[in-house]
C-alpha cells in the first residue's frame, strides 16, 4: 500500500500504480503473470469527473494495460468486495492470479466536494427523509450523525460511555503512531480525545476517521509461495432497509463457516472504525465478544497489541486513514503482514488466524454493504 494521508499532489492513478507495483514485487510477479485486475474506487466521478472506465484509464501506459479489468464501486466496502470477486475468479479456475487494487483521492480544492460525494453513498430518493431524520441542512454529510446514533443506542444497551469511545480512539492512535504508512501518527490520551472538538452527540474529532488519499493492492493466486497467506473466505453481505442491524453478524457467520474456523480462533482483527464506537459494535457483531462485553475488553486494555483480542493494530480507519476504495484492501495488507510476522513494533505475537470487517454506505439502520474476510497462516 501507499502511505495514506492528504496528498493533493498525487492522483488516484499514480497511487494505484504504486500500490499495484508494490504488491507484484512483494509476490515476486510481473504484470504478465496477472490474469485479471479488480479495481475499487468510490468517488472519482464526483471528485474528479472520472465516472467510468477508471481502472482502464488509470493503468493505461503501464504493463497492466490490456489485462482484463473490472471496476468495482461498493462505497467504503469496495476494496474488500474487489477481493471477494478476485477470490471467486481464482477459485473458479478462470485465472491463476488476480490483482486487487483499491484507490481513492478525496483531496480537492473544493473541500465540500468530498461531503457531497459521501452523500452519494445513501439512497438519493430518500435524502429529504434522511435529512429530516438527522436534522441536517442540504450541505451536510449524515454519516457522523449515523455513527452518533449507533453510539447512543449501543451506550443505552451496554453501559458504554463517551470515555469508552475515547479509549478506543486513544488505543488506535497509539497503534497508528507505530505505523509508518498511517495518515495520523500522533498518540494522544483519553483525556485529549474527550477534549477534542465536538462533532455530534458523544463524538469528538479524534473519534472520527479523517478524509484522506491512498491506495492498497493485494495479489490473489492459486499458486502460493512460501510467504503466502491463505484467504479462507471473503463473504459479501447486503443490508436491508428498515431491518434491525444484523448484516455484519450474518455475514460473519457465513465467513467463519466457510473458513472452517470459529471466532474464538481469531488472533488479530481489523474492523471498520469510521467512528470509534463502531469498533466495539463490530467486535460483538463478529462474535469476538458477547453483547456488552467489548466495553469490558477495551477498559481492561485487551483490544490493544498484547491483549487477548488485538484490534486494529494498523491504527484502524481513525489513524491509518480511510480513503474509501482502498480501505478494505489496506485491512488485508495489514493482516497479511501480521500473519507473516512482519509488523515490527505493531506485531501480534504468534498470530495465525485473522479477520477483517469492512462496511460501506447506509440504508438505515443497516450499512448497505459489508464484507468479512478470514485469513489463515
Amino acid at each position: 500500500m501507499t502511505d495514506f494521508g492528504t496528498v493533493p499532489n498525487r492522483t488516484a492513478a499514480t497511487m494505484a500504480r504504486e500500490a499495484a507495483g508494490r504488491a507484484l514485487a512483494d509476490a515476486d510477479l510481473r504484470a504478465v503473470d496477472v490474469g485479471m485486475v479488480f479495481l475499487a474506487n468510490a468517488f472519482a466521478g464526483t471528485m474528479h469527473g472520472q465516472e467510468s472506465v477508471r481502472g482502464q484509464a488509470w493503468l493505461d501506459g503501464t504493463e497492466l494495460a490490456g489485462v482484463p479489468l473490472v471496476n468495482i464501486e461498493n462505497a467504503c466496502a469496495g476494496g474488500s468486495s474487489a477481493l471477494a470477486l478476485a477470490r471467486t475468479a481464482v477459485a473458479a479456475g478462470d485465472v491463476e492470479t488476480a490483482l486487487v487494487v483499491g484507490t481513492e483521492q478525496l483531496s480537492h480544492a473544493d473541500r465540500r466536494r468530498a461531503v457531497r460525494a459521501m452523500i452519494g453513498a445513501m439512497a438519493q430518493d430518500r435524502l429529504p427523509e434522511l435529512r429530516r431524520e438527522f436534522g441536517l441542512d442540504d450541505d451536510s454529510s449524515p454519516f457522523m450523525h449515523v455513527y452518533a446514533r449507533y453510539a447512543d443506542e449501543y451506550a443505552a444497551s451496554s453501559g458504554a460511555t463517551a470515555e469508552d469511545f475515547a479509549r478506543v480512539a486513544a488505543k488506535n492512535r497509539a497503534h497508528g503512531a507505530a505505523n509508518p504508512r498511517a495518515q495520523v501518527r500522533e498518540a494522544i490520551s483519553v483525556e485529549q480525545v474527550m477534549a477534542g472538538r465536538p462533532v455530534v452527540g458523544a463524538l469528538t474529532v479524534p473519534m472520527c476517521a479523517p478524509i484522506g488519499d491512498g491506495a492498497a493492492a493485494v495479489v490473489v493466486s492459486s499458486a502460493p509461495s512460501p510467504r503466502s497467506v491463505e484467504l479462507r473466505s471473503c463473504v459479501v453481505g447486503a443490508g436491508v432497509r428498515g431491518r434491525a442491524e444484523q448484516v455484519v453478524a450474518d455475514t460473519a457467520k457465513r465467513a467463519f463457516h466457510r473458513a472452517g474456523v470459529a471466532p474464538g480462533d481469531v488472533d488479530v482483527v481489523e474492523v471498520h472504525d469510521a467512528a470509534s464506537p463502531a469498533e466495539l459494535i463490530a467486535l460483538e457483531q463478529l462474535g469476538l465478544a458477547e453483547h456488552g462485553e467489548a466495553v469490558a475488553l477495551v477498559r481492561a486494555g485487551k483490544t490493544g497489541i498484547g491483549g487477548s483480542v488485538p484490534t486494529n493494530p494498523s491504527g484502524g480507519l481513525i489513524s491509518r486513514g480511510h480513503p474509501l476504495g482502498a480501505t478494505g484492501a489496506a485491512q488485508i495488507v495489514e493482516l497479511v503482514e501480521q500473519l507473516r510476522g512482519e509488523s515490527g513494533t505493531r506485531q501480534v505475537d504468534g498470530a495465525r488466524v485473522a479477520v477483517a470487517e469492512n462496511a460501506g454506505g447506509y440504508l438505515g439502520p443497516e450499512p448497505a454493504a459489508v464484507t468479512v474476510s478470514v485469513l489463515v497462516r
